[in-house]
């Protein structure tokens, strides 16, 4: 049996080492926390329990839906499986067997301009939205622009923002642009 050796080697040496920062950290922090905890004011619980809300309180709420919130949603979806049939109209015309190299090339294309309409309509709704509306639709194809968009009041700058948003976003002629209010 060898007996044990007193000789401290580096990794003994590292490892008090850490030790000793570890507990000299902890009391550091326990310290600061310990004066923070008598700093802090009290409050009475009567006052609290005036002004928090507890777990389980019930708020009641309006139970008639908002119109233009529906309006907006059946609008969405509505485009969405209009957009979707279009779609899946220009991949059975590519998928066809029977159809020529330049009606596969315009069918290509035209799903192109679709993926790209959509694609812009996005972003205009979400610029829109930016702008401090509350919520829009958007509407493109080749020449115009249809703009459905919710506000109390419509007026001319607001109208002018929508237009220039528009305007950066695609290529439409100004006089091609129509807005909507839905209040």
């Amino acid at each position: 049996m060898q007996k044990p050796s007193l000789i401290i080697g580096k990794k003994q040496l590292v490892l008090s080492c850490l030790t000793v920062l570890l507990a000299v950290a902890v009391y550091i922090n326990y310290s600061y926390t310990r004066s923070d905890l008598t700093a802090v004011q009290t409050t009475p619980v009567t006052e609290l329990e005036q002004n928090t809300p507890h777990y389980g309180d019930t708020e009641f709420v309006s139970a008639e839906p908002d119109p233009s919130a529906d309006y907006f949603a059946k609008a969405r979806l509505e485009k969405s499986a209009s957009r979707d049939e279009a779609v899946q109209t220009l991949q059975t015309m590519i998928g066809g067997g029977d159809v020529t190299e330049d009606e596969a090339v315009t069918a290509a294309l035209n799903a192109a301009e679709v993926a790209s309409l959509i694609e812009h309509e996005g972003t205009i709704e979400s610029l829109i939205k930016s702008q401090g509306f509350s919520d829009c639709v958007v509407y493109l194809d080749g020449n115009t622009a249809k703009v459905v968009v919710r506000t109390d009041g419509l007026d001319a700058s607001g109208a002018a923002m929508i237009k220039e948003t528009i305007l950066e976003e695609v290529s439409i002629p100004a006089e091609n642009i129509r807005i909507f209010e839905v209040k």
